[in-house]
This record gives structure tokens, sequence and C-alpha cells, in this order.
């Protein structure tokens, strides 16, 4: 790798760690950064988990005002995310890429129609309900480990899919939603890269290298993430997921 390739992988980690922070899908920067760059698809996938953890965390250490009040969810969902992102590691190992990249952008184009649709849904629900479950039941948990098994795959847009499924499925704001989502999403992003320490190729480098841009990107991206309206996060939330689907179909 040469120094501009090093920067490059550096910046595209400042601008993942930023976008996962405020909606999700960071991979699809820095994924497709690291195959340029002449790394095997695996290999690429299993450093971009590991790389992306530090700015995971320090999203979540810039939320921490929203998460404030949240262990018991946190607890709970986070014993879910990490199943799942465990199920999905092992499953990127055993299974052939096609088993799930056909489904990512039917995934994402589902989670963009709940995200705008969730505060109509949300209303109803409520209404067919004496009282809407503040922490979602056994549906959300359900959920949050599904698009944890997906995560711990792959990960482009599960940030997207757990903004929707917990928007809707339970009573909060879209802004402690939004912690919620970082410390879910890092806590699959790690689960995931343990076992790829164990039992498959890293790039160390690479990891290094996503790993001090995302941190960066994470910082950034909580200072303006929190400040953003629920309004205006839905179209933020949109803008990147179509983004998202157009490059992956690309």
């Amino acid at each position: 790798m040469t120094v501009w390739e090093a920067l490059g992988v550096v910046l595209a980690g400042v601008f993942a760690g930023g976008i996962n922070t405020v909606v999700g899908s960071g991979t699809l920067v820095t994924f497709p950064v690291l195959l340029a760059v002449g790394y095997p698809p695996v290999v690429a996938n299993v450093s971009n988990s590991l790389g992306l953890v530090p700015g995971s965390v320090t999203g979540a250490i810039g939320y921490r005002h929203e998460l404030a009040g949240q262990r018991g969810r946190l607890l709970r969902m986070g014993t879910a995310s990490l199943i799942g992102g465990l199920v999905g590691a092992v499953l990127l190992l055993v299974l052939p890429p096609s088993a799930f990249e056909a489904i990512v952008p039917v995934l994402i184009v589902v989670a963009l129609v709940l995200v705008v649709a969730q505060p109509w849904l949300a209303r109803k629900l409520g209404e067919r309900q004496s009282e809407v479950h503040v922490h979602g039941g056994v549906g959300l948990l359900f959920a949050v480990f599904a698009t944890g098994i997906y995560g711990g795959y792959f990960g482009a847009a599960q940030g997207v899919l757990l903004l929707a499924i917990m928007g809707i499925l339970m009573d909060e704001s879209l802004q402690r939603i939004n912690g919620i989502k970082n410390v879910l999403a890092a806590i699959v992003n790690l689960a995931s890269g343990i076992v790829f320490i164990f039992v498959a190729e890293v790039a160390w480098l690479a990891v290094a290298l996503i790993a001090v841009g995302a941190v960066i990107g994470g910082l950034i991206g909580a200072k303006v993430g929190r400040r953003l309206s629920p309004t205006v996060l839905r179209g933020v939330i949109v803008v990147v997921g179509i983004a998202a689907i157009v490059q992956l179909l690309a």
C-alpha cells in the first residue's frame, strides 16, 4: 500500500465513522476502498468490520446524553445483537456471498419505507394497543437479533435497518434511538471481529488506518447528528439509503 492509498483509507474511515454515527452504511465507503487498494473481498470485509469498531464506540460516547436511562434496553438488545453478530460472522465464513447479496438492496428499500412511515405507523400501532411497549417487546428483540446476523455477515446499512425497526416498535424519540443504534452496531462489529481474528485472515494495517479515521469521524458525526431535527434526520437516512442501494446495484 502506497502513502496515498493509506491516506485514502484513513479518509474513507473518517467518512464511514461519521455517517455510521448519524445514520449507518459506512461500510459502503470503506469496503470498496479496501478492494480498490488490492485486498481480497473476504479479507476486506473482515478488516473493515474490525476497523469500524472504534468509530462506533466514539459515536456511542458522543450520544451518551441520549443513552441516559436506557441501560435495561441496551442490555437486552445488546445481548441479541451480540449473538446475532456471532452468527453472522460464522455465516460469512461458511456461505457464498450470493446468499445475502441479492436481498441486501431489498432490505434497505424496506428499511427506508419504514423510516419515512415511522411516525404514521407508530401512531397506528398506538391506537390499536392500550399501551405502546416502551421496549418494543419480543418482536423487537428478534428483529435486532436478525439485524445483528446481517451486520455480522456484511453490515452495510444495518444502522438504517435498526433505526427503522426501533422507531416503529418502540415508544422513543429518534435521537435516543440513534444512540442505541450506535451501541448495537459497535457490539455487532466487535463480536464478528473477534470471530474473524481467530479464524480468518486480517489485514491489520487496513484495520489500523480505518480505525484512526473512524474515531475522528465518529466524534464529528455525533456532534452533527445530535443537532438534527427528526425530520432532517429522516431525510438524511433516506438519502444515504438510496445512495447505498445505487452503489450495491452498480
